[in-house]
């Protein structure tokens, strides 16, 4: 396994100044199965290197915006490792480096948080968490605390993607013999509770003379200053040599403020036999099960707490065998576990990763029971000439159709047979991708058998019929979306997202879809010809024969039928409207092709963004195209591409206009249509679905 380690920008990769992240990297990098094809990567001025598998990544020139700044660096790396193939990227402490590859480099990611994600860039926000919870392959803490502060303000609290490492040390074999020192490791500022320190400590000092106080670390801004004669500052140390001061102290002091994310420091101290003092803040409490947690956080209770260790020399020596016996978190142990987060990202891994390219099961209804009259717009079609046109394998099912030839004279439908069909394919087959749409035929359990078959695979469901507060026909669809929505990893729709609020429906995933045209299904262009008829428009749902079912209604009609009694010597041509029976398959081109403008009228209120195959038909084709400004296409479509009309008084003006106008009808038909196959093509579309079905961030317009 081949993996590339990224650290932060200017987190020192040295003997002299290593900081929490780097040793962290080094601690657990020596003792790791994959020490020889680990490559770590950095920016560090000096040259003694921790360990020989790093690679500096020099940047000239920086601009002084951090943004800017973490943008070089990430181009550096990019150039470094983009064709070296590496199996795993584990990016720490910073969630933007983690934005800036997955965009360049396809590969597992584990991105590491060593401090609270909530100060940090990329990862401040709910929706940036969760996006990165959606997009990683596994996210590591240093503590629950850390990890419990990446949850909040989430819908969820833990994750099977998510995993607790805590900072670990190394276990020494002897016990040195102890000075009579009290030592403060860290920052020497008040987040750090230096000046609690420099208060109890005086104290101390005064009451115990043959006592002496340390101070190890360093602080360039205000700081308090302890001054006196059995204190000494020790100012900044190598990590080593902080190690073999503790060995000879007695009692260590973290009195922090500040929500520490781990603590090293308490660790450490314990570890090395110090009777350790600690606040209860931050992820402090995990470090260890045998130190003295301050109830309160001021100078007279650490002073209370110190002198009961000074004066009870049992009470101190049982912490600190305790502490330094039964060493919570070590090195070796920890490392194992990180090599086993790795194999299980590896073990069973998808094989796109070796083949750069999906196996992908398309589930929709092909329609053979009606000859394939609707092949010219079948979105699952269309989906399947995207993904191949892309490189990817398409295995096609068409579930009505199995479900109707597989009928016996005792069952109306063999579901039972059809879930057998579905699983056994799975099994032969492999697919990275499972996308379905239009379907209640596949069962939960099915599902979860998937699952079972393939830990990588992926499970999309996609639905195009329209989602209206005020139709009847979409609390069923709403409910058909429901039925799988919990149990697959993405969900796409036609309408924009938004309109499921407030629907008692939690939808994870949601992507929006616009329904795309296809270069061989819409294939004709008459924008830029003069076809005998002015306007067309057809509709099939909901009428048999070209009259309304019994009991059903449709407010289609009667918009329709007001519109024809406003129009000024427009031909026109209707279909399932007035007694002219529906259209389909090649009938539905002739006639689509003999108009010059269409109407894209839907069932219901205009909703936001909903789109249907009749607008790619009218479009992709080269119609001028009325829309219902109410639907905001003019997000993706200019006036100069595409005709909004407010109301039925405004259509039937346009549609007049346009008759009058053929020259400019031509000219905005032509530019729709060029603008439609640009954004929202069978390519580009099925790339998108891909895209984001793989947790990469993608935008369709």
């Amino acid at each position: 396994m081949k993996i590339a380690t990224i650290l932060p920008y200017k987190e020192n990769y040295t003997f002299s100044r290593a900081q929490a992240a780097a040793i962290w990297v080094c601690d657990f990098f020596k003792y790791s199965k994959y020490e020889n094809t680990n490559f770590i990567f950095g920016n560090t001025n000096s040259k003694d290197y921790l360990t020989k598998n790093y690679i500096n990544i020099n940047i000239n020139n920086l601009k002084s915006k951090l943004s800017s700044t973490t943008k070089e660096y990430c181009r550096n790396i990019i150039h470094k490792i983009k064709d070296e193939n590496f199996d795993i990227i584990e990016i720490h402490n910073r969630p933007l480096i983690f934005n800036f590859l997955k965009k360049e480099i396809n590969s597992k990611y584990i991105l590491y948080f060593h401090n609270d994600p909530l100060t940090m860039n990329g990862s401040k926000t709910s929706n940036e968490r969760l996006n990165l919870l959606i997009s990683l392959d596994k996210i590591i803490f240093v503590s629950k605390w850390v990890q419990d502060r990446f949850f909040i303000d989430l819908d969820i609290k833990l994750s099977d993607k998510t995993e607790i490492v805590y900072p670990s040390i190394h276990k020494i074999n002897k016990l040195s013999k102890k000075d009579k020192k009290i030592t403060f490791v860290g920052k020497l500022n008040i987040s750090k509770g230096y000046d609690i320190y420099k208060e109890a400590i005086t104290k101390i000092l005064d009451e115990f003379k043959s006592w002496k106080a340390y101070s190890i670390g360093d602080e360039e801004r205000k700081r308090p200053v302890i001054n006196h004669q059995n204190h000494q500052e020790l100012g900044f140390l190598k990590h080593k040599d902080v190690l073999k001061f503790l060995n000879k102290s007695e009692i260590a002091v973290v009195p922090s403020r500040w929500e520490e994310p781990f603590g090293r420091t308490a660790l450490e101290s314990s570890s090395r036999a110090c009777a350790t003092i600690i606040s209860n803040k931050g992820g402090l409490p995990e470090t260890t099960d045998h130190c003295v947690i301050l109830k309160k956080l001021n100078s007279k209770e650490l002073y209370k707490e110190i002198k009961k260790l000074i004066l009870n020399p049992k009470l101190r020596n049982a912490i600190q065998n305790k502490g330094f016996k039964n060493i919570k978190h070590l090195v070796k142990n920890n490392s194992e576990l990180i090599d086993r987060i790795r194999d299980s990202l590896i073990q069973n891994f998808s094989l796109n990763y070796i083949r750069n390219k999906l196996r992908i099961i398309n589930i929709y209804n092909t329609g053979q029971k009606n000859f394939h009259r609707l092949y010219n717009i079948s979105l699952g079609k269309k989906f399947t000439n995207g993904f191949i046109r892309n490189g990817h394998d398409v295995l096609e099912i068409s579930d009505r159709d199995f479900i109707r030839q597989n009928r016996n004279i005792f069952q109306a439908k063999n579901i039972d047979k059809f879930q057998d069909y579905l699983i056994k394919t799975s099994k032969n087959y492999n697919p990275d991708l499972i996308f379905f749409g239009h379907t209640q035929n596949i069962s939960r359990d099915t599902i979860k058998e998937f699952r079972n078959l393939n830990d990588n695979l992926i499970i999309s469901q996609w639905n195009e019929d329209p989602i209206m507060k005020s139709l009847n026909y979409s609390k069923k669809n709403i409910q058909n979306i429901k039925n799988y929505s919990d149990i697959v990893d993405h969900n796409f729709i036609t309408t924009h997202p938004s309109v499921l609020k407030n629907q008692n429906i939690n939808i994870k995933n949601l992507h929006f879809l616009f329904i795309p045209v296809d270069k061989n299904i819409e294939c004709f262009d008459v924008s830029k010809k003069r076809p005998i008829k002015d306007l067309f428009y057809a509709m099939s749902h909901g009428v048999n024969r070209a009259t309304l079912k019994k009991g059903k209604n449709d407010s289609r009609i009667h918009f329709l039928n007001n519109l024809i009694k406003k129009l000024e010597n427009i031909d026109y041509d209707f279909y399932g409207f007035q007694n002219k029976e529906p259209i389909w398959g090649n009938d539905f081109y002739k006639a689509l092709i003999n108009s010059k403008m269409g109407l894209n009228l839907s069932r219901g209120l205009a909703t936001k963004h909903y789109s249907s195959n009749r607008i790619a038909s009218l479009m992709g084709n080269g119609l001028l195209t009325f829309v219902d400004k109410k639907t905001q296409l003019n997000d993706m479509f200019s006036n100069n591409e595409i005709v909004m009309y407010e109301n039925i008084n405004d259509l039937t003006n346009k549609i007049n206009f346009y008759k009058k106008n053929d020259n400019l009808r031509s000219k905005i038909a032509a530019a729709g249509r060029k603008k439609y196959f640009k954004l929202f093509n069978e390519l580009r579309t099925t790339k998108y679905i891909v895209d984001l079905s793989l947790g990469k961030e993608s935008n369709l317009y």
